[in-house]
């Protein structure tokens, strides 16, 4: 067997609250903790997604935890070591693990600043240092053609599938059957409009060989650094994953654990260290994947928490998902009536592109958005088939961001009922939700706004007329009063896009400009 390391943990370093032995129980192993040493006993068990059933499974499997997890801890993992009978042929086999301090374990630390409106600066100092280590870790992990092959969307499908499989036992009774098919509907929907996403995300080489289970149970925040424990190593495959959904894991226990301020805190540190700049649906997705095979392995026999562990992970699972809908929106309505500076706070609020058909029109025509071009109703650039030729290039572009996870809101009129139309399977192609709204104000205020304004709008009231003469029926359109403030005209909009939100994101209030 392995040669132990020396331990550098000390009973004062353990506290003296800390009982000298104890013992731990999960569904796959038991931990028995004494002194300054901790050791790992495989159970028996085939659960199907990792078998143990023989010694000489248990074996491999400590060979394999200790070599993958001394690349985050080396100095935790010592070796392994034999239980022996009478005649000392092994019986068991046990990995030996440097025992560390319960005060500094990741969990108790964030229970504790949940407790508290600001987060402690400690606690985000060690997340900040967890969140380097973690990109350093990945920027070295193990890269090729068999890792890359996991991070591909039909392989997290399949992953996906498999959870909804072995979770089906258990809905109706644990889990609520409603939010079970709600997960399954938005996942699958998300993934079928995303392959180009997955594909970006392996040329990018964002498909590691990671940490594949990162728990806040098994981090620890030392004065010296942190040390992160216990890697999935019973199938590679599990472990071969984009790095997004190896950070999610964390960020979704933080927030289970009751403190989303510290995985957003985590994050945010994270990607800064990392350079990543993955889409907000692509981290929700994860997110919710995460919640969700928690969710089911809180359901198997021997799992440490209630039903209601389960099903808050569930629905913690179901609000990522909606949060990370890919939408395409449509804020349209004639000229004056405030769309572009509702677009353009819409976008901020959701993190989504937003594209206009005033700038892309400008583009084509080969100027600038602030110059001034003589607006003509039907005529010059403002003609059906230049009208015509900017919708298809808005489009156009807004594809290309749908494909990879980008919400975007289009600011348009949306006169036309045919280019609504073609928005409209534009979002079915790209598995999209398609969310339309219509500005709505009085129209003396509308052409007092447009004889006021500096945009990249031609229109003036003449046109404006013209426009509303013309404009068809859109009877989709949810109309948006926009003679109020932009909070309380954001406040109409927000409820129709984040049903899970209990509240809107705070927006500073200033009014449309008049």
């Amino acid at each position: 067997m392995t040669t132990l390391q020396s331990s550098e943990t000390s009973a004062a370093a353990l506290g003296t609250a800390t009982p000298y032995a104890e013992v731990k129980e999960t569904h796959s192993a038991v931990v028995f903790l004494v002194g300054e040493r901790a050791f790992k006993l495989k159970k028996p068990v085939d659960l199907g997604f990792l078998d143990f059933s023989s010694p000489a499974k248990r074996l491999r499997a400590c060979q394999r935890e200790l070599g993958l997890n001394r690349r985050l801890a080396p100095d935790v993992y010592l070796g392994i070591s034999d239980l022996n009978d009478v005649d000392r042929k092994p019986l068991e086999h046990l990995l030996v693990m440097r025992r560390m301090p319960a005060a500094r374990r990741l969990a108790r630390l964030v229970r504790i600043a949940a407790t508290h409106d600001d987060m402690d600066p400690e606690l985000r100092w060690g997340l900040s240092g967890l969140a380097h280590l973690m990109a350093e870790f990945h920027t070295r992990a193990l890269r090729g053609p068999d890792i890359d092959a996991c991070g591909k969307r039909d392989a997290v499908a399949d992953r996906w599938e498999a959870n909804f499989t072995e979770a089906r036992p258990f809905v109706g009774t644990t889990l609520d059957g409603d939010a079970y098919a709600d997960v399954c509907t938005l996942a699958r929907g998300y993934l079928a409009g995303r392959e180009v996403l997955f594909d970006e995300r392996i040329h990018r080489g964002a498909v590691v060989d990671g940490h594949g289970d990162l728990l806040a149970e098994d981090i620890f925040l030392m004065p010296d650094g942190p040390r992160v424990l216990d890697c999935l190593d019973f199938d590679d495959r599990l472990r071969f994953l984009d790095r997004i959904d190896d950070v999610a894991c964390l960020v979704m226990d933080l927030e289970h654990l009751g403190s989303a301020a510290s995985g957003q805190s985590f994050l945010d540190a994270y990607l800064h260290a990392s350079g990543d700049q993955p889409p907000g649906s692509l981290v929700h997705h994860y997110v919710a994947y995460r919640a969700f095979m928690r969710a089911k392995v809180a359901c198997l026999p021997g799992a440490a928490h209630g039903p209601w562990v389960a099903s808050a992970l569930l629905d913690q699972a179901r609000r990522h998902l909606d949060d990370g809908r890919v939408r395409l929106i449509l804020v349209g309505g004639p000229p004056g009536t405030g769309k572009t500076t509702i677009s353009a706070v819409l976008a901020e609020n959701l993190g989504a592109v937003v594209l206009s058909s005033d700038v892309v029109r400008k583009e084509l025509a080969g100027t600038t958005p602030d110059a001034r071009m003589q607006a003509v109703f039907n005529g010059g650039i403002y003609s059906p088939d230049w009208t015509h030729r900017t919708y298809a290039d808005l489009l156009g572009r807004a594809r290309r961001h749908l494909v990879l996870g980008r919400s975007v809101v289009l600011d348009a009129s949306w006169a036309d009922a045919g280019q609504r139309a073609a928005a409209a399977r534009l979002a079915e192609e790209t598995t999209s939700h398609l969310n339309q709204f219509r500005c709505v104000v009085d129209n003396a205020m509308a052409d007092r706004r447009m004889l006021s304004r500096a945009s990249a709008s031609d229109a003036d009231p003449a046109i404006a007329a013209e426009v509303r003469a013309h404009f068809a029926d859109w009877p989709d359109a949810v109309a948006i009063d926009t003679s109020v403030s932009v909070d309380a005209a954001l406040g109409q909009l927000l409820p129709r896009l984040q049903p899970w939100r209990r509240a809107p994101r705070p927006v500073r209030s200033r009014m449309l400009p008049d």
